[in-house]
């Protein structure tokens, strides 16, 4: 579930308003999200396989289909494809997520994005929250000096029935390009609330683009609070171009 409302930050650091509408731009593999948006009538599918350690273990298929439906608007389609836990396997919860976005300078491109995720997933068996939830992210992303990227997001979480006192997301994430290649890490978080503990992690991570279209990652997070679960990740990112007009 914690990957159903997040997944992730810009692995390459470059400004997506120069960018070539073909060229991916992935918001994995972190736990964040950029502030950009898929171009119009672009499509963009980000998917990967996580392993979670811990006292809840967990082996998942996640995947996020973004579409650029106007200039600076996105909407996603996310969830967990197929989740396998001590208590059996199976699909997990699905959800949809829109994403608005606005330059402020040619560095700086702020964002809000709110997603409701839904309970097609078994709780009692570990694959889903059990209830419709949702999310509001304030995102900032700028582009520093040295080839350095820095992702901000800040907002309440698994918001719902039942969902007392508010769950809060926020997360600093910096990542850095190397020509084709890409070094990112992030510091993450989850308060207390919604019936779940506060978590805190930090996560690293490569990526390689083997083409303008395609972005591959793989890395890992470090649990650095109580039950934070550990995980290690291997993704992908394809732009699968234009779908309308």
């Amino acid at each position: 579930m914690r990957l159903a409302f997040v997944l992730s930050l810009l692995c390459i650091p470059s400004g997506a308003g120069g960018q070539s509408p073909r060229a991916a731009n992935p918001e994995r593999p972190t736990f964040a999200t950029h502030a950009y948006a898929v171009a119009p009538g672009y499509a963009e599918l980000e998917q990967g396989l996580r392993l979670e350690g811990g006292a809840g273990d967990a082996t998942a298929w996640d995947y996020n289909l973004k579409i650029g439906v106007a200039r600076q608007i996105q909407f996603a389609f996310f969830g967990t494809g197929f989740i396998h836990t001590p208590a059996g396997a199976g699909v997990g919860d699905v959800g949809v997520a829109l994403k608005l976005s606005t330059s402020v300078s040619p560095r700086t491109t702020l964002a809000l994005s709110s997603s409701v995720s839904f309970p097609t997933g078994d709780a009692g068996a570990g694959r889903g929250a059990g209830r419709t939830q949702g999310g509001v992210l304030a995102v900032a992303s700028v582009d520093a000096p040295w080839k350095l990227h820095v992702d901000v997001n800040l907002g309440p979480v698994a918001l719902g029935a039942g969902a007392s006192p508010p769950r809060w997301f926020h997360s600093v994430g910096a990542g850095v390009a190397l020509g084709r290649y890409g070094l990112t890490n992030e510091l993450y978080g989850f308060t207390a609330g919604a019936g779940e503990s506060a978590e805190w992690g930090a996560l690293g991570a490569v990526t390689v683009r083997p083409a303008e279209w395609i972005v591959v990652d793989a890395g890992g997070s470090v649990g650095l609070w109580r039950e934070t679960p550990h995980l290690l990740f291997v993704g992908v990112t394809t732009n699968l171009g234009a779908v309308f007009k």
